[in-house]
């Protein structure tokens, strides 16, 4: 090798070694694209010859009737994709007959977001190191209205985040996390990397354990659903601890890198719940047709998070209001041509996998 080329490679992994700490996880993304991809990988079974004139598809979270399984995961910052942020989705969801779930880290405070008018809305919640902080939201959420607390347990550290830290990723100074406007925890520092991390490591609990979980249940009556579970041992815990549901997620494939996609996880936490409570998918969602596939697999509902952003930032309330649309229209065509008439007639022989044992003829 000419030595000038072998000194361009020493360099470049100097540099590569100065941009990484230890234990930090560089990301390939490969579970974002695989959140996708892993869709592609399951077909359909669709069953013809039967009456679909009318197709029914509300459903029942927690006690709430919805218009479709489709609602809103908890997305931060809504205000830098638009100026009326969190405002905005939460009249969308409203109007569309679903669910919003407000991030801990909403650009609009809880309050705010129940005077927008009448809607079903859940509120994801961090824990904070001080726990007095915690409860306070938690009541605040409860008085404004909120009906379940969705409780994030995959970040006791944020996962690296390249793009975060090669743009110094920060709040504008024109916004705030207005939960915590009044706390003085409510801004977010500029940093040499990225400052939502900087913000993590000093604010958010790296203790948090299935005993909080139980300590949760003590200062709320509020259903508590377990967000960011993939596994079965972690659901039998979480059900044994008292969660009132679990939301199967990687939290967007943005903490720790190859674990599997969430449509591929769901079909073992739906096993292990064994019914006992409901399990939802959060994670890749883009077409009607995800939406059936996750049904199929056990999910009671699924929240799409991505797609809410990209639609806001392009057109505001039209924007979201037009996702929801577009996801409901597919998804009833889906149910339409696979011959399901209701949510309880979408099955698991509605789909195929690539790791489904080998089918028997049946015999005529």
């Amino acid at each position: 090798m000419p030595q000038h080329k072998s000194i361009v490679l020493e360099l470049k992994e100097r540099t590569r070694k100065l941009h990484r700490k230890d234990g930090d996880n560089e990301q390939d993304q490969w579970t974002l694209q695989e959140n996708r991809n892993a869709f592609s990988r399951i077909l359909f079974r669709p069953r013809i010859l039967i009456d679909v004139s009318k197709i029914d598809m509300t459903t029942t979270v927690l006690g709430f009737k919805i218009s479709m399984p489709i609602m809103l995961a908890p997305t931060a910052m809504q205000k830098m994709a638009h100026p009326e942020g969190e405002y905005a989705t939460a009249r969308a969801a409203s109007a569309a007959g679903t669910i919003m779930t407000l991030s801990s880290w909403a650009t609009s405070s809880v309050e705010e977001v129940a005077s927008t008018g009448p809607g079903i809305r859940f509120f994801q919640l961090y824990v904070y190191k001080d726990r007095n902080v915690v409860a306070q939201l938690v009541r605040r959420a409860e008085r404004a209205g909120f009906k379940a607390i969705a409780l994030t347990v995959d970040t006791p550290r944020l996962g690296r985040r390249e793009a975060d830290i090669k743009n110094r990723f920060t709040l504008p100074p024109f916004l705030t996390l207005k939960n915590f406007e009044g706390l003085d925890l409510g801004k977010m520092d500029k940093a040499d990397d990225s400052g939502l991390a900087s913000y993590v490591a000093g604010q958010i609990d790296r203790t948090l354990s299935w005993k909080d979980v139980k300590w949760l249940q003590t200062i709320t009556k509020l259903p508590i659903l377990v967000k960011g579970v993939i596994t079965a041992e972690d659901t039998r815990i979480a059900i044994e601890a008292g969660a009132a549901g679990i939301i199967v997620s990687n939290h967007g494939a943005r903490q720790l890198d190859y674990v599997p996609a969430t449509i591929m996880a769901l079909e073992e936490v739906v096993k292990a719940a064994q019914g006992r409570v409901p399990v939802f998918l959060d994670g890749g969602v883009r077409r009607g047709t995800d939406v059936f596939k996750a049904l199929a697999l056990g999910a009671s509902g699924i929240f799409i998070g991505r797609p809410v952003v990209f639609s806001l930032a392009a057109e505001g309330e039209a924007g979201v209001r037009k996702v929801l649309s577009m996801l409901r229209e597919e998804f009833e065509l889906t149910m339409a041509l696979s011959g399901c008439r209701s949510l309880k007639e979408i099955t698991r022989d509605h789909i195929t996998t690539d790791w489904d044992a080998p089918r028997p003829v049946p015999r005529l």
